[in-house]
């Protein structure tokens, strides 16, 4: 049995909250530039080009890239060999947490009651999802999630007779409703079957797939595609001002379901498509 110390986990979640914060991972800054040449409004490309640039300056000058720094919401892969010590690991994470972002200067915009809405001044508590694996390692992933895109997010019990086109029809009127709340060109995460929750949790995890790379069922693969020429067709355009691109990708994760039921969550995120990770 492998031996982590919490200590070292707050560490790690609080580097992790302040580069997920300063730094856009390298696909979404290529998936920008890919977006810009394709892009044919000139108010869309101009746009684009400002995304690009906020997103070195931030990188550049250590700041975030947007004022909404989110709530902290935290994956973690912990190995069926390994065993966290001194103390919780929930505890570990929130005590990151709070470290990241008050030593990052980041937002803090969780508030203690969602009826009193009493800020609790460091940002915690996080949303943790926790997932036992095989192996020592512990792998933990950041990604803080701003209101805007989080907001125009929803999910639909369908019924099986809605089908596929139901699907599509969902997830590009959740898309056409959220219009430049969602703080577009976007990247959309599906979650398709399970039941009410695994659905939406299904939609966040999808976010975290390495942009673009399309989902190993073919059907679904083929799902994405449309979906993404179905959403790009709309045109919304960068931050809502019209053209082409709407959204960067369309992620669709996959569940099986009950016969009676047709569960899809969709969860928006916006062009600061933020995420950091780490392996200890």
């Amino acid at each position: 049995m492998r031996e982590v110390a919490a200590s070292d986990i707050s560490d790690v979640v609080a580097r992790l909250c302040i580069e997920a914060n300063h730094r856009l991972p390298p696909e979404v800054i290529r998936a920008f530039e890919r977006a810009a040449a394709e892009e044919e409004s000139p108010l869309g490309k101009e746009t684009l080009a400002q995304l690009i640039e906020n997103a070195r300056l931030a990188q550049r000058e250590h700041l975030p890239m947007c004022q909404d720094c989110g709530i902290a919401v935290v994956f973690v892969e912990l190995g069926a060999e390994a065993c966290v010590t001194g103390g919780p690991l929930e505890d570990a994470i929130n005590a990151g947490v709070r470290k990241g972002y008050g030593e990052g200067l980041l937002r803090k915009s969780v508030v203690a009651s969602p009826l009193r809405r009493e800020n609790t001044g460091d940002n915690t508590p996080a949303i943790i999802h926790l997932k036992q694996v095989a192996g020592d390692r512990v792998r933990i992933i950041v990604a803080p999630k701003g209101a805007g895109s989080e907001n125009m997010s929803a999910l639909a019990m369908l019924r099986p007779a809605d089908g596929v086109e139901g699907v599509e029809r969902f997830v590009v009127s959740t898309v056409e409703r959220a219009g430049a709340s969602a703080c577009p060109p976007l990247v959309i995460g599906v979650g398709l079957g399970g039941n009410f929750e695994r659905c939406a949790l299904m939609a966040k995890e999808a976010l975290l797939r390495p942009l673009g790379r399309p989902n190993a069922d073919e059907a679904a693969a083929d799902l994405e595609r449309r979906l993404l020429d179905a959403v790009n067709a709309t045109g919304i355009g960068p931050a809502g001002l019209g053209g082409r691109i709407t959204a960067l990708a369309v992620h669709v994760e996959t569940f099986p379901c009950h016969i009676a039921s047709l569960p899809v969550a969709v969860n928006l995120n916006c062009h600061a498509h933020r995420h950091a990770e780490a392996e200890m």
